[in-house]
């Protein structure tokens, strides 16, 4: 028994000496790039990264791809008159990985400055070195933040039609929001749902001319109505979701029976990161870059969702993060910090 235990001792050793020393290799590995955020951006970013030789990395979380794959219909990137955000991030990481980029599938916690450059550190407590960041997080799904909400979260709550739009078939369902994703939204669970509400505070829902015309046509059918100048008060049910509470009557009630509630009412930028290095962001949290993509901080710049440009668009942010790869090219050649080629 004394022999197997010593060399359990023993075994955990080695283990905590390698483990250590692989930390050790990985802090000692640098790079010209590290881009945080994998989605279509910070893909974009690499592509264009490994075309201009620089040694770079990709870390995001799973799935690779950002919010697009998470779209039913891409029409309004150029080269494809159509196709699924699923298609559109899968061809860009592609491209991405036709270049020697390396993508780490993993969660930053960390970035800090450095007198020669920046360390970024992993939910996995890996730690590599980098000369120039870029900042290409995304952002995440905006809270109604009303009782019932979290309670029924995945039980009639829901952020994505095409994930769990199928669930509802035959069924009625809200979505909730005015903006043209909420008219996609509504659009998309046509396909499943007996009938869909959108239920927006404002007086009229924001969509594009064309999705507006495709709204206009499924309430002519009867598949669509939409309800304005309304808000969400609570969220009521046993099991499942059985009904919300409005902040004015419908139809005489405050109470709605509804069976799945889909929420679309804009996102909030992932920018705690970037603050936490001292990235300005403005009163949205969004990350302030200028013309080209730079921050306030030297070295450091952003691209995507998560900045305070104006139109959030894949085509906007996939040529956002190339502008900031060649501004964080002309960056170390500037500073005498010539990126290695291979």
């Amino acid at each position: 028994m004394t022999n197997v235990s010593q060399l359990v001792k023993k075994v955990k050793q080695n283990r905590a000496k390698l483990a250590k020393l692989e930390n050790k290799q990985t802090k000692n590995e640098q790079y010209d790039l590290i881009i945080i955020g994998a989605g279509v951006s910070g893909l974009a970013g690499a592509m264009y990264a490994g075309r201009m030789n620089m040694k770079t990395m990709i870390i995001g979380d799973v799935p690779v791809g950002g919010v697009i794959t998470l779209t039913d219909t891409v029409e309004n990137y150029p080269g494809f008159k159509k196709l699924t955000g699923m298609e559109l991030a899968e061809k860009i990481k592609e491209h991405a990985l036709e270049y020697q980029i390396t993508l780490e599938e993993d969660r930053v916690v960390k970035v800090e400055k450095l007198s020669n450059g920046f360390t970024v550190s992993t939910d996995t407590k890996k730690v590599f070195h980098a000369k120039t960041v870029i900042f290409a997080t995304g952002t995440k799904h905006r809270e109604l933040g009303i009782p019932g909400e979290k309670e029924f979260a995945n039980r009639g709550v829901h952020t994505c039609a095409l994930c769990d739009g199928a669930i509802y078939k035959g069924k009625v369902v809200a979505v909730i929001g005015g903006s043209d994703s909420a008219a996609k939204e509504a659009l998309l669970l046509t396909q499943w749902a007996k009938k869909v509400f959108i239920i927006y505070r404002g007086e009229k829902i924001r969509a594009e001319p064309i999705n507006r015309k495709r709204i206009e046509q499924k309430i002519k059918e009867g598949k669509i109505e939409i309800i304005t100048a309304t808000n969400l008060k609570e969220i009521k049910g046993e099991k499942m979701v059985k009904s919300v509470i409005l902040n004015k009557p419908y139809k005489g009630k405050n109470e709605f029976v509804i069976d799945g509630i889909f929420v679309e009412i804009g996102a909030i930028p992932l920018s705690d990161l970037a603050k936490s290095l001292g990235v300005q962001t403005n009163e949205k949290e969004e990350i302030i870059i200028d013309k080209n993509a730079k921050t306030n901080i030297p070295g450091v710049f952003a691209a995507g969702d998560v900045c305070d440009t104006r139109f959030k668009q894949a085509i906007i942010v996939v040529a956002e993060a190339v502008l900031a790869v060649y501004s964080a090219y002309l960056y170390l050649n500037e500073n005498e910090v010539v990126p290695r080629h291979s």
